[in-house]
């Protein structure tokens, strides 16, 4: 099992752009080995004719190619075989990303349950700065979808809750982001000064995804790497990427936009860790390891008190059950948190029970990594 792992660690090609058909350069690459797929397919846009600005000018529109299909039908064919692909590639705790619009989103979320990857959110890309509607017939168009889906319902996928709350100013992260389209000094331009890529998506939207779903040292796959916005997030945060990618212009773009990024130091990839991911500490074991005892009465923050029973539960007033029950009933809440809602007295002082919890934690961590 370790020989044939260590094989497949060998052939994988990290931090390379591959060039080819993204299905076959897929099913090239040994099963189970990326952490995450972030994937920006043609959109199938479907356009007929030139658009027009009410000045006359021509809007840069998608038209090229590679987003050309002859139907729906070929269009969902596609896109099951991509998906397919990217669904082999990925270890078991593996997550995908995929971006699209009202044009494609729709068919692209239905093929993904199909293929049972299990949907955990879609998150509306809200644009800052959109593309006004030039003829007035419809809504201008101010937002993308994407759906991030684990592997499968089972798996145990990264999610950096805590971090992407920090980055959200200490405010629970939502599902509608708020970020401008790629313009300025970031969007890369061709020979001529015109878009090097007319879907260039901006690094702000490629920053959130990786810092919030994967952890340094993993593994970014964009099957459809354009001018390499994922690489070169990916580069900067410390995580590996592997690029696929048909267009030769586009590769170059990529490889030169990459070879100018600087990763970030070991102390800048730190991010604030998630609560959740902490051993879970049953509040029986600071009973019975004696750090509380029997009889010990708990005080809460409004001077509601209750004494400590021996099988870790608390008996309060007219009541009885766990930490967290029965602050909840003390506090009329649906909930309570009783780690920090209970404090106990040494030495004359009021002191949470949770430091007793992180005591615990502490010595966990330090016998995990003792040397056998």
């Amino acid at each position: 099992m370790t020989t044939r792992k260590a094989a497949a660690e060998v052939v994988l090609p990290r931090n390379q752009i591959l060039a080819g058909d993204c299905i076959e350069a897929m099913n090239a690459l040994p099963a189970g080995s990326v952490d995450l797929i972030f994937a920006d397919p043609p959109y199938n846009l479907q356009l007929k004719g030139a658009l027009h600005r009410p000045d006359n000018s021509k809007v840069a529109a998608v038209n090229d190619h590679w987003d050309q299909f002859s139907s729906f039908a070929a269009y969902d064919d596609f896109s099951r075989a991509w998906l397919a692909a990217a669904r082999r590639l990925l270890k078991p705790n593996g997550a995908i990303w995929v971006i699209g619009s009202y044009h494609n989103v729709f068919r692209l979320g239905a093929e993904l349950q199909n293929q049972g990857f299990w949907i955990l959110n879609d998150v509306v890309w809200r644009k800052s700065n959109p593309m006004p509607n030039f003829k007035g017939k419809r809504l201008t168009n101010a937002h993308e979808t994407l759906i991030w889906a684990s592997r499968d319902e089972a798996a145990k996928y990264t999610f950096n809750y805590e971090a992407l709350k920090a980055l959200n100013e200490g405010v629970q992260m939502r599902s509608d982001w708020m970020i401008p389209i790629c313009t300025g000094h970031e969007r890369l331009k061709d020979e001529n000064g015109d878009k090097a890529h007319p879907t260039q998506k901006p690094e702000a939207l490629l920053h959130r995804v990786i810092l919030a779903t994967t952890n340094p040292g993993d593994v970014v796959l964009d099957p459809f790497f354009g001018t390499g916005t994922t690489g070169a997030v990916a580069k900067m945060l410390g995580r590996d990427f592997i690029g696929i990618e048909r267009e030769e212009a586009y590769r170059t773009a990529a490889a030169a936009r990459i070879a100018r990024v600087r990763r970030f130091d070991a102390s800048a990839l730190e991010v604030t860790g998630s609560k959740r991911a902490e051993p879970r500490v049953p509040f029986g074991q600071v009973v019975e390891r004696g750090m509380l005892r029997p009889g010990e009465e708990l005080i809460g923050p409004r001077g509601h008190v209750a004494k400590v029973r021996a099988d870790g539960t608390l008996v309060g007033k007219d009541m009885t059950g766990s930490i967290h029950q029965v602050g909840a009933a003390y506090e009329k809440a649906p909930s309570c948190n009783g780690w920090t809602y209970w404090h106990f007295k040494r030495d004359g002082r009021m002191v949470p029970i949770d430091i007793l919890r992180q005591q615990i934690r502490a010595e966990m961590e330090a016998e995990a990594t003792r040397p056998n």
